[in-house]
Order: structure tokens, then sequence, then C-alpha cells
């Protein structure tokens, strides 16, 4: 079923982040608001301009398949955004399934063998699935709680005061918002699935930080990225974030790769020989990730 509203901000955030130079057309001077005019895109996607201006405003006809194409190609969807736009539209989407939870032996015994590198593993909704002993250092404890759920990335992400002095990191910011851009990608790549919605909807409620970051509509999957992580006995440690997609099981193994011969090296290498990981199934301080 396709939901008007949301396919509506969809179409106006994707709208508002494009120039025309981007899109090809002539930049025809200053403009009252950014992006693309209505009629800019309705001319890219071979559509009437009163026709876009209805799905816009909501009270548009649902749009076939060979429309949401063309709009994608006008508004430079990437394939994340894409799948959301035809998920929002209500449009036929293959067969999915629920989040994978089980996670690979072989992965598992990888995971395991990294004994320099901290390393664990997420499912799509961030819950975290396995982890070795050098992740333990920065994840507090072990993955599964007392009552048999698991840790989650996000939900530990937005727990908290607003004015916690760690937001002021612009570091974790953007760490932040590329998390939930993922959500979001995953949102439409399991419509409808409880635990996602469920946690969605929990976080809108008690967080504005993060209904401030979905309202933004960005989608994209997580990708490798550098990171600096102060920790509180190694001090500051920096590393080059890998994420590997697992492609049988949707899931995710991040790895924390430090410059060989580096302080972080050095400091790692410390914190496995000072004393055995943490491994407290309900960890009282937030992890490091």
């Amino acid at each position: 079923m396709a939901d008007r509203r949301e396919l509506a901000a969809f179409l106006r955030t994707r709208r508002a982040r494009i120039g025309p130079r981007d899109a090809g057309l002539p930049d025809t001077g200053r403009r009252r608001t950014p992006g693309l005019r209505r009629q800019e895109v309705a001319q890219l996607a071979g559509v009437s301009v009163e026709y876009y201006i209805r799905l816009e405003q909501a009270r548009g006809p649902n749009p076939s398949p060979q429309v949401l194409k063309a709009l994608a190609r006008a508004l430079m969807l990437d394939a994340d955004e894409r799948a959301y736009l035809f998920r929002v539209a209500g449009a036929p989407q293959p067969e999915t399934r629920a989040p994978d939870r089980e996670v690979p032996e072989g992965v598992r015994h990888l995971i395991a063998g990294l004994t320099t590198t901290p390393a664990y593993v997420l499912d799509a909704r961030y819950d975290v699935l396995a982890w070795n002993e050098m992740a333990a250092h920065f994840l507090g404890g072990a993955p599964e709680r007392a009552d048999g759920s698991r840790h989650n990335v996000i939900e530990w992400m937005f727990h908290g005061p607003e004015d916690d002095p760690r937001w002021e990191d612009p570091d974790v910011e953007d760490f932040a918002r590329s998390s939930v851009a993922d959500l979001r990608a995953a949102y439409a790549r399991y419509p409808g699935d409880p635990g996602i919605t469920g946690m969605v909807t929990t976080l809108l409620g008690v967080s504005p930080r993060f209904a401030r970051m979905w309202a933004a509509r960005d989608v994209r999957e997580r990708r490798g990225h550098r990171k600096t992580v102060h920790h509180a006995e190694a001090g500051r440690l920096e590393f080059d974030c890998q994420v590997l997609l697992i492609p049988d099981t949707d899931q995710r193994l991040i790895t924390y790769c430090p410059v060989p011969g580096s302080p972080t090296e050095e400091a790692l290498a410390r914190l496995r020989s000072a004393r055995p990981a943490p491994v407290d199934p309900l960890p009282r301080r937030r992890p490091v990730v």
C-alpha cells in the first residue's frame, strides 16, 4: 500500500538537494529555495508539471513503476533511495524476508581469529550478533542480554540526554547520521518488519535527535570510514573502519583496523595483554562504536 504523505515528503527532500548544474540544466541564478524546481523535475522525468505537483502534495494517483524509474533518474537516486521510493509508492517489490540473525559459522571463526583487530557482526536492524575478544574492550560485554535479546548499536547511540557532551564531536554526529540513513535503507529492504518498525517507532518517541535525522529521509547503506575513538584507558585511537557485507545473510562485518606500527596498534596491544576482555552481559557503560 502506498504511503502518499511519505512519498510526497521524500520527493520534496530529494528535489531540494539537487542543483540545476547537477542535473545538467542551466543555472538561471539565485533561487528562493534550494534545489530543482518542480517543473524541472517533471521535465527531466518526462511527466506533466501538474502530475508531479500532485505527487508532492500527496494527492496524486499511485505512480506506475515506469514513472518511478523516471523519477529516480531525474532525482539522481542511488540504489538504496530507489528501493525506498518504490517501497513508499506501494510499487511491486521482490519478496522480502526478515533480517537473518544466524551468523554463519565461518564468519564466527573469522572474527575469532582476528586476535589483534576489533570485529563484530551486525544485522540489518543493527543488533550485535557476534563479536571477538578485542571488540569486547570497546563494546563492553556479550552480545546477548540475560533475557535473550540482543544489544543494538542504534538504541545505544540515541540513549541518553540530548545535551550529552559526546554530541559536540562532529564525528559522532556524522556517524549517527549515516547509521540512521543505513537503517532507512534496511527499512525499505524489509517492509513491515516488526523489529525494525518497532525500534524506529520507539526512537521517534524518545529521541528528538533521532527524529530529526529520520525526518531528513537520507537513505544510504553503511560504507567504510575513518573513525577516532576516545577510549577511557587507551586514550585517543584512530582506525580505518571497514564494512564487509555478508551477502548470504545481509549482515555486516565491522572491523576496526589500526595502521601497522601506529600508536593505536600499540595501545590495542596493551589492552590485549593487560587483562581479559569484559564479559558482563549487561554492561552499564555505553559502547564505543
